[in-house]
């Protein structure tokens, strides 16, 4: 077996550690769960963007915990500092909180003490944020290292670019291994007299000492995939970063997922290429791996090539979650249409089963695509006028009040003391549920769609060429308080007096009133309207 360095070495290296790994283990024991309860997290970095793969994968995670009985977390990986951006953490927390998949465990902004981050109370296998999880990572590292899993590197960005480029230039794989690690075998004097030679405030980074042989192979076990096979990791991958002391997203998920009891990691197909590496350190560290889902990326067809291809989100609006929220789109229906790519069976089981929704529809790990699954706006569209349509009327209202008020502040003008006007105009032809009204898709079109119906927002259509004898007519003889049949009555008899059709009476009367040639029920419409708009908008075409 290799030796280590010394526990002073480590300590001028790293600082003295705070915890033995017998110490972890203790604090943060094997989780009181039934059995076969699941564990999952929700592990995105702090970049700004909340892409519609990541809440596919959220999705995922949430239905695996709960129908399980188990946790759901949510960890932020903030190691990479360069690519951090202010209020992402807030936005990833109000994404979970508007989709309705809050995490069981997570980090919060104690308003107590001016928005510091914390652990939601009871949150037991925090902290949740890694750059809060120094302490950890330094106290696992500093026992490979005592133990000689593990070396400080001294290599400089510009040594480990000329590397790169001679690995390249020679068609070899790139990365620190082998021949290249030339600090991989220093012994505790060589360390200590490059030390001395950079200085007391140069940090080096911490390397694995890596013992795989790519020329043989290692079996990984995917969930959802099977045995996959890999050539065994050869790299000296960093498990410390040198600049920061943070680590690497491969040493501090080997450390959060082992002492926080994770026992499901879903995550995305650009991952499975570092799965032998994972399986390398746990097994390095005689810690039981959790089962990992590889999931297929969120693809499109390209509108220019035919083909289909990844969801970009530099050009894509349908690759950001905020666009969703913004534009109003309901966000239990994209639940489901994100749920129906992950068990292609819940379209079919729910049309089957009205008592099937997507909070009791169970995830199983088995039928998760693992090819590239087609996000299809047109299909996402139906699942929306479906959800939209099956809404009972106080629902949709507030629904459309809420978007209003926290997205654009015009409509937020315009309903506010009015919210029964709008009840009325949403109510139109949704009394039949053999025949449900699917012309609603976002909140934001909901609202485009019934705008006529508000004075502010009336436009004449100047385009069409009305029949004024027709309108002079029908305003002669409206009353508002007319039935439906008396109404279609006093229309059929216009278009006898003046020998017209009778869709052409009543076409005139929708565009006078509404400014548009399609609309719901015309008579419903006036009703809503009432006596004294529908003949203000009428005598305004008369002139």
């Amino acid at each position: 077996m290799r030796q280590g360095i010394s526990e002073e070495l480590i300590e001028r290296i790293l600082g003295k550690p705070e915890w033995t790994i017998a110490g972890l283990e203790e604090k943060f024991p094997v989780r009181n769960l039934p059995e076969g309860a699941m564990v999952t997290r929700f592990a995105p970095s702090p970049t700004g963007f909340m892409h519609i793969g990541g809440l596919y994968q959220m999705l995922i995670n949430y239905k695996m915990a709960k129908q399980s009985g188990g946790v759901f977390m949510l960890r932020i990986e903030d190691t990479d500092t360069k690519r951090e951006v202010g209020g992402a953490i807030e936005l990833i927390l109000d994404t979970a909180y508007k989709f309705g998949l809050m995490p069981d465990e997570r980090p919060v902004f104690d308003q107590k003490q001016d928005m510091k981050i914390v652990d939601l109370p009871g949150s037991k296998y925090g902290p949740y944020l890694q750059s809060q999880r120094k302490d950890i990572y330094h106290s696992v590292v500093a026992e490979l290292l005592a133990g000689g899993a593990a070396y400080p590197c001294f290599l400089t960005q510009a040594e480990m670019e000329e590397i790169r480029d001679k690995q390249k230039s020679s068609g070899l794989p790139t990365g620190i291994y082998g021949e290249w690690a030339k600090y991989r075998d220093f012994t505790e004097e060589q360390i200590l007299e490059k030390m001395k030679d950079l200085g007391d405030d140069f940090k080096p980074s911490i390397r694995l000492y890596s013992t795989g042989n790519p020329d043989q192979k290692i079996f990984c076990k995917d969930g959802a995939r099977g045995s996959i096979g890999f050539p065994e990791n050869n790299e000296d991958v960093v498990l410390i970063k040198s600049g920061d002391d943070l680590p690497t997203y491969h040493f501090a998920h080997l450390c959060d997922d082992h002492f926080m009891r994770t026992t499901h990691v879903v995550r995305g197909e650009e991952w499975l290429s570092s799965l032998p590496l994972h399986f390398q350190l746990f097994k390095m560290m005689g810690w039981t791996p959790p089962v990992y889902v590889h999931t297929s990326t969120l693809d499109k067809i390209d509108s220019e090539t035919g083909k289909q291809r990844k969801l970009s989100k530099r050009h894509d609006t349908e690759a950001s979650v905020s666009n969703f929220l913004e534009d109003g789109w309901p966000t239990d229906a994209v639940l489901e249409y994100l749920l129906n790519i992950v068990s292609s069976g819940y379209e079919e089981d729910k049309a089957k089963d009205k008592s099937v929704n997507l909070w009791n529809y169970p995830v199983k790990i088995k039928k998760i695509p693992m090819s590239g699954a087609l996000f299809d706006m047109q299909k996402l569209e139906w699942w929306a006028k479906e959800y939209i349509g099956k809404m009972n009327i106080d629902d949709l209202t507030a629904y459309v009040i809420v978007w209003g008020n926290r997205y654009n502040l015009e409509w937020e003008k315009i309903i506010k003391g009015k919210e029964d006007y709008l009840k009325a105009m949403l109510s139109i032809e949704r009394d039949n549920p053999k025949r449900i009204r699917k012309d609603f898709i976002t909140w934001k079109q909901t609202l485009s769609e019934i705008e006529y119906f508000w004075d502010d927002l009336y436009i004449l259509n100047k385009e069409f060429e009305y029949n004024k004898n027709v309108l002079d007519a029908f305003v002669r003889g409206f009353d508002i308080n007319d039935s439906k049949d008396t109404w279609w009555n006093k229309i059929i008899e216009i278009a006898n007096l003046q020998d017209v059709k009778n869709g052409d009476v009543a076409m005139n009367l929708r565009a006078a009133i509404t400014g548009r040639t399609n609309t719901p029920d015309l008579y419903s419409v006036m009703q809503v309207m009432g006596q004294a708009r529908v003949v203000k908008r009428i005598q305004q075409v008369i002139g």
